[in-house]
Formats: structure tokens, C-alpha cells, sequence
């Protein structure tokens, strides 16, 4: 189970630290993809198992079945974690999260997310007020 947020700096090898709390759950090696709402992903390998059976069933003729497919599959890296505890982040996953130094690792329940301290404070700022429109619109989930 992933929960909470923490702080810690990539490197310019690419290389982030993943919070100490989490290591024995990830295991040796996960899967590193890109994520919605400009985060990346980080899934163990039975996480990102599950995944991947789900992609490969999505119709080939819906178009957009295809393409969830493609952006979703191109950019996955399996990586290692390291002796320190870290992993090496591919240069266009950076790229496509913003990383430059200070990020976040924020546990999604069965994933984590890692975000540029930039975007993760700028979408806590946008998405605040909404919090709890978003706890009526799902009909008493809390209760």
C-alpha cells in the first residue's frame, strides 16, 4: 500500500531515491511510465502486470483504444532499483514530466506518482477547491 509524500532531488544521471518507506513493497525491479496530468508512473512488476493484460485487451479497432495503447506501452522502462535505493529515470521520461531537480513521490494506494515540485504545487494550487466537490460527486465514498 503507497501513501504520502515525499521529497527528494534526481540527479543529472537521472537517478531518484525512492523514499525508504516503500523499497521492500516495490521489490527489485518496476516499471516506470508515463503518467496522466504530467506525473510519471511507477508500478511494481505484478502492478504493472496487471497493466499490461489490461492494454492488451483494448480493442485494435477503436483509434483511441490504440493510441491510450501506444502512448501508454512506448514509454514504459523497466528499471532497477540501486544498492542506495534508487532508480534511473530514461531521459524522455524526464523530459515528459519536467523533472529538473526537486521532486515529489506521492503513493496512489497500488502505484506511485513522480512529480516536478513545479507541476505537483501548481496542481494542488488548480485543484484545492475542488476537493470537495470531488468527495459529493463520488456519492458518499467517505461515509
Amino acid at each position: 500500500m503507497f501513501m504520502g509524500e515525499y521529497a527528494h532531488n534526481i540527479d543529472r544521471k537521472g537517478r531518484l531515491i525512492m523514499p525508504a518507506k516503500f523499497r521492500e513493497d516495490l521489490g527489485e525491479h518496476v516499471v516506470v511510465n508515463r503518467g496522466l496530468d504530467g506525473c510519471l508512473y511507477v508500478y511494481t512488476s505484478s502492478q504493472w502486470e496487471a497493466v499490461y493484460k489490461k492494454l492488451s485487451t483494448l480493442p485494435s479497432t477503436n483509434k483511441d483504444a490504440r493510441m491510450f495503447q501506444r502512448m501508454m506501452l512506448s514509454k514504459a522502462a523497466e528499471v532497477d532499483l540501486d544498492s542506495q535505493g534508487r532508480i534511473l529515470i530514461p531521459r524522455t521520461l524526464i523530459d515528459l514530466a519536467g523533472l529538473e531537480k526537486e521532486c515529489l513521490i506521492v503513493g496512489m494506494a497500488n502505484h506511485l506518482e513522480i512529480w516536478s515540485k513545479e507541476r505537483w504545487t501548481q496542481l494542488e494550487e488548480e485543484q484545492s477547491g475542488s476537493f470537495e466537490e470531488a468527495a459529493e460527486a463520488l456519492n458518499g465514498f467517505m461515509e
